[in-house]
């Protein structure tokens, strides 16, 4: 992708958690400053609630399986805040998308290495909105696209 600074990158293990286990329950909290473009990367066994401020801006997935198969869920709060704010927050995070996927790719790289074939399972988006125009649940790839 070639977009990410790993130098305005900064991951935290939380409890529950290692560089390499479990896959489930593993979840990624992924925040940002605007005024530093810099990004916060929170892995552990819950989301970093704490990190959630009140734009809602963040973006959140985890590990789940489904018929025995690995996918990352991937959840968006695109919201309902009148069409044009809510336009243009889909906007934002489609645009951004890419840049959150390749973090949490790097950020959890020796995890990566340790499960090399979840490289290759698919990557599953949740726009939540109340507008149905844009509350929708997407294919993205898989990590081996952000890698």
């Amino acid at each position: 992708m070639g977009r990410l600074d790993p130098e305005k990158l900064f991951v935290e293990y939380r409890e529950g958690v290692t560089v390499t286990e479990p896959v489930i329950p593993r979840r990624y909290t992924l925040t940002h400053s605007d005024l530093t473009a810099e990004l916060f990367l929170t892995i552990g066994s819950e989301y970093a609630y704490d990190q959630i401020n009140t734009m809602r801006d963040e973006v959140l997935a985890e590990w789940r399986m489904q018929n025995g198969s690995y996918f990352l869920y991937v959840y968006v709060y695109v919201g309902d805040y009148g069409p044009v704010t809510t336009v243009i927050r889909d906007e934002i995070f489609r645009r951004e998308l890419p840049l959150a996927l390749e973090a949490i790719i790097y950020g959890d790289q020796p995890f990566f290495e340790a499960h090399s074939e979840l490289i290759d399972a698919p990557i599953w988006i949740y726009f939540d909105s109340t507008d149905t125009t844009y509350n929708k649940f997407e294919y993205w790839g898989t990590p081996k696209d952000y890698h």
